[in-house]
């Protein structure tokens, strides 16, 4: 049973497709085996407010309906019965979107996602294993709903392990009781979800982060005071030429006085210093020590006498 996930489709008038099935696309009918069952709102009415109307108004199936419509679909992928299993849960499905109408998204596109959930579920329901279907559902829908969420309440992904969704999910129901939390009220929180302290206020932090475009985000409404964007006040300074030009002239510049700084030296300290600092592959103390028949003590006093000679010259 494909599931038709595209988003540019009609919003409202289709429900989407099991097997190349449409389902929800007519006039509401009762829900007995065979029976076309539709939805009485047009196909581009993009009226939220009928078509939750409209699913209301679709009965409800009793036990034995469901388990008749559920076997016909197993057993014979029946469109029909699946896609009456479908329509007459589609107003529990709006009863749960609701529950996340707090994420500032458009309630109309949490249906819609809860609603390519619930055909999940009627793919799989097994009416054999003494469940309805609005209980096994509640799984598949949330999970659609959530994702949704997760995709597009930031423009950075605000969750993406599986503590980190779990927080998300979790944690704005908890902060409206707690308000700030204390390490205490963190510590309890964490010990609830299973999770650590860590992962509670890293949440925390996130949701309450905004986010920030680089050209700016839309201009300010409703009294909201308007931020700069950063495209006004940061400036990428790396490849400017004459700052480019200004680094490579003092690079040369810094290099010539350490070259008449290292002349300064007797041949031995400045071979040392050379080795030791300015080779790409440096020599360490007791490979000098070997060379010079030194300790590598002397070397280290040799190298030290260098530098503060060398930081002498160059000043």
């Amino acid at each position: 049973m494909p599931v038709e996930t595209s988003h540019h489709r009609a919003r409202f008038g289709t429900v989407g497709a099991i097997n190349g099935g449409t389902i929800g696309d007519g006039a509401s009918a009762g829900v007995a085996a065979g029976q076309a069952l539709t939805i009485p709102v047009g196909l581009h009415t993009g009226s939220l407010e009928s078509y939750i109307q409209a699913v209301n108004s679709i009965p409800l199936l009793t036990v034995e309906e469901e388990r008749s419509l559920a076997a016909r679909y197993r057993e014979s992928e029946d469109l029909d019965a699946a896609r009456q299993l479908v329509m007459s849960h589609l107003r529990f499905v709006v009863r749960l979107a609701r529950t996340y109408s707090g994420y500032g998204l458009p309630q109309a596109d949490l249906i819609q996602e809860g609603n390519i959930g619930l055909m999940k579920a009627v793919k799989r329901f097994d009416p054999d294993v003494g469940v309805r279907l609005v209980s096994f559902a509640v799984h598949w829908v949330r999970a659609e709903i959530h994702e949704y969420i997760l995709r597009n309440w930031r423009i950075v992904k605000v969750a993406t392990t599986k503590a980190q969704r779990k927080l998300f999910f979790n944690l704005r129901g908890s902060k409206k009781r707690l308000g700030w939390m204390s390490q205490d009220e963190a510590d309890a929180v964490a010990e609830t979800l299973g999770v650590t302290r860590k992962n509670v206020f890293e949440m925390e932090e996130r949701l309450h982060a905004r986010d920030a475009a680089y050209d700016g985000l839309p201009e300010a409404t409703g009294g909201e005071v308007e931020r700069p964007s950063p495209a006004n006040y940061l400036q990428d300074s790396r490849f400017d030429p004459a700052l480019e030009v200004e680094a490579t002239q003092w690079a040369s510049v810094q290099e010539r006085r350490l070259d008449s700084a290292l002349n300064t030296l007797d041949d031995r300290s400045a071979d040392i210093v050379r080795k030791r600092w300015l080779s790409e592959q440096k020599s360490t103390l007791q490979d000098l020590a070997q060379v010079y028949g030194v300790s590598a003590e002397r070397i280290r006093q040799l190298e030290n006498n260098a530098i503060k000679k060398l930081k002498v010259a160059m000043v």
